[in-house]
């Protein structure tokens, strides 16, 4: 295998957490925490979050692609970096930096929670071939985590 092969892999999968047995994408998903926190600090701008997490849902698209012809199954269990580098899409506007321990684990859960019901139009949109199938249901269920984490921030937590 290539070099750069490797490297996609390694990044489909999560730095190898997509090759857990059970709950792959939860796992997957704990890349994206530093991830997250990492934006908050370097990009405290909500739009420069917003350019930020665009970018990286994009390149999610080929690298879960590349990733998919490798294990030749459709949305193969073992690629989660649609996980990951989605997670940020979900903290975009929240105080991270001021209320990390309470704002990461709620985003956390909450994503996870959209991500298995993928609600309309995101469990449809999954059908969808290749990385775009892969991605576009994390995208639209990670809008969904951003507005209830919003939501649970200023009605409950703020």
């Amino acid at each position: 295998m290539r070099p750069l092969q490797r490297i996609t892999l390694a990044v489909a999968t999560g730095l190898g957490l997509g090759y857990m047995p059970v709950a792959s994408g939860t796992f997957g998903t704990l890349v994206g925490v530093p991830l997250a926190l990492a934006l908050a600090v370097w990009y405290q701008a909500w739009w420069w979050q917003v350019a930020v997490a665009l970018v990286m849902t994009l390149l999610a698209v080929p690298v879960c692609e590349a990733a998919e012809r490798h294990f030749g199954k459709k949305d193969d269990g073992r690629i989660v970096a649609d996980e990951w580098m989605l997670f940020p899409l979900c903290t975009i506007g929240l105080p991270l930096l001021e209320h990390w321990m309470v704002l990461l684990p709620l985003c956390f859960v909450v994503s996870r929670a959209c991500d298995v019901i993928k609600p309309p139009p995101a469990r449809q949109l999954q059908v969808l071939p290749g990385g775009t199938g892969i991605v576009i249901d994390d995208f639209i269920a990670s809008l969904y985590a951003l507005a209830i984490n919003h939501l649970l921030w200023w009605l409950v937590l703020a």
